[in-house]
């Protein structure tokens, strides 16, 4: 199977508590997040994304993909929801006091659903960026296809949207390490379940919310951690061993994830896992 690493998912063991939530925030950001900076770049290098660039960003999490769009000059709205504690990342890195009112105005993070990101006075956006990969629990694709549909309307005829998705298994180490997140109690076909990833994943995606293809491309985006420790925070981060957790104990997946990492382990102690991702580009009719 071809797991989603990058983004946190809900838990299914209940709330935790908020001091948790702020740390794991904090490791996704610091450690994590990190991992996916070569895919972005190559999107946003693809398209030329600039100062004439309108982007609205999909899940955006702590928003490091939006930092780099508003780098290189674009306007940039992040949309997400049941996430405070990574949005509140988001916005010390793109509302910092620091930077002028006029930057401070090219970006926006909205605490919500992608209809709640524009009203009838605010411009088409130029690009629709959802770069949370799919191809890794049942429904993920569904997920996804509800939230284009809610973000298209918003978008300007023949703007781009860019979905995302694991490369092939065989290609990404990552993979193996993601078994330890399978759990006696883990459907295999229910909601949240596993399923292995399907190589046409983003182009159904792309056709049930009637857009049209128009290219795509694979992108190495390794994972690198210093040492073992800041691996298990990193992917702890993610919250795919949650449900692991609550069926055995905390312990038990710290010392099983070190196990799945022993053979990514290099003699400097860094851990290096060589992974690719594949983007799909398509444009609103």
């Amino acid at each position: 199977m071809t797991p989603t690493l990058l983004r946190q998912h809900p838990s299914h063991t209940g709330p935790a508590p908020r001091a948790d939530r702020d740390a794991r925030a904090r490791d996704w950001s610091e450690i994590q997040e990190r991992m996916l900076v070569p895919l972005h770049e190559s999107v946003y290098e693809r398209l030329e994304v600039g100062p004439a660039t309108r982007l609205l960003g999909l899940r955006c999490g702590s928003g490091l993909a939006l930092l780099t769009a508003a780098s290189r000059g674009a306007a940039v709205t992040g949309v997400d929801s049941a996430r405070p504690e990574l949005l509140a990342l988001a916005r010390q890195r793109l509302l910092p006091d620091a930077w002028s009112a006029r930057t401070r105005a090219r970006g926006r993070i909205v605490d919500g659903s992608p209809g709640d990101a524009a009203d009838a006075e605010t411009p088409p956006f130029t690009l629709v960026t959802a770069f949370e990969p799919i191809g890794c629990t049942t429904g993920d694709a569904e997920r996804l296809g509800a939230l284009l549909s809610a973000a298209t309307p918003l978008a300007a005829h023949g703007a781009a949207v860019v979905l995302t998705g694991w490369g092939p298994p065989e290609r990404c180490a990552t993979s193996s390490v993601l078994r330890v997140a399978a759990t006696p109690a883990d459907p295999p076909h229910g909601a949240g379940g596993r399923r292995p990833a399907r190589r046409d994943d983003l182009e159904e995606v792309v056709r049930r919310a009637g857009l049209r293809p128009a290219g795509s491309g694979r992108v190495a985006c390794p994972f690198g951690y210093a040492d073992p420790d800041s691996a298990v925070r990193g992917l702890l981060s993610t919250g795919l061993f949650d449900a692991t957790i609550a069926a055995t104990d905390q312990a038990q997946v710290d010392k099983d994830l070190r196990e799945a990492l022993h053979p990514y382990r290099r003699q400097d102690g860094t851990v290096w896992m060589p992974n690719v991702f594949r983007y799909l580009i398509a444009r609103v009719p």
